[in-house]
């Protein structure tokens, strides 16, 4: 079955999206709730059906980050309930709190499509991997993990950025069987700290 082909988020739109996210945070901080999104009111990129993750970073270290693999609803609705995730439900970190608000950076990962690989040894993964580019999902025994792209700015060796994966997924960092399922993909990534998506309003 091909894979489905999704429209380029641009830069434009990118921006319009962590704002979103900034709301949803905005809004979740008064009502302690999701906001209702007017999907309808957004261009055709931002209703497609994609999966995303957003990361908050408080000077450079991590505060939360949630988001899916799956694409089971519009882009936009994703946004801003991975958004009030990241920030409220994140099992890690306590709820945010509004001081935190304007020390944040956001960085909202949109993914592309999972493609899976047939692989025979974690060698022959290692070397089909493109680090700074690829995504991996790697799933065994009903554990799951997966890393951004973004993860090989901190592992930028195969070998270490696979080992630390089967760890989050709580597999041994030496395991390797033929019940491994692997699946790659790309995002379209977009930052920026929450004082400059105000000037932006």
């Amino acid at each position: 079955m091909p894979l489905t082909r999704f429209m380029k988020i641009d830069p434009d739109c990118g921006r319009l999206l962590l704002r979103l996210a900034l709301e949803s945070i905005e809004y979740g901080l008064v009502y302690g709730r999701v906001m209702t999104i007017d999907v309808s009111g957004y261009p055709p990129s931002l209703r497609e059906k994609r999966a995303c993750f957003l990361t908050l970073t408080d000077h450079g270290v991590l505060r939360g980050c949630t988001g899916s693999l799956e694409p089971t609803r519009p882009l936009v609705e994703h946004v801003a309930e991975s958004a009030f995730a990241t920030a409220f439900n994140d099992p890690r970190f306590p709820p945010l709190s509004p001081k935190e608000l304007e020390r944040l950076t956001l960085e909202l990962s949109v993914l592309g499509p999972l493609r899976s690989l047939d692989v025979e040894s974690e060698q022959a993964l290692i070397a089909v991997l493109e680090p700074g580019r690829d995504g991996v999902v790697l799933q065994a025994g009903g554990k799951r993990a997966t890393f951004l792209p973004k993860v090989w700015e901190q592992l930028p060796e195969p070998r270490d950025f696979l080992r630390h994966l089967k760890l989050k997924a709580g597999l041994a960092e030496d395991y390797w069987s033929d019940i491994i399922e692997v699946s790659l993909y790309r995002t379209d990534t977009f930052s920026a700290s929450a004082s400059e998506l105000h000037a932006l309003a």
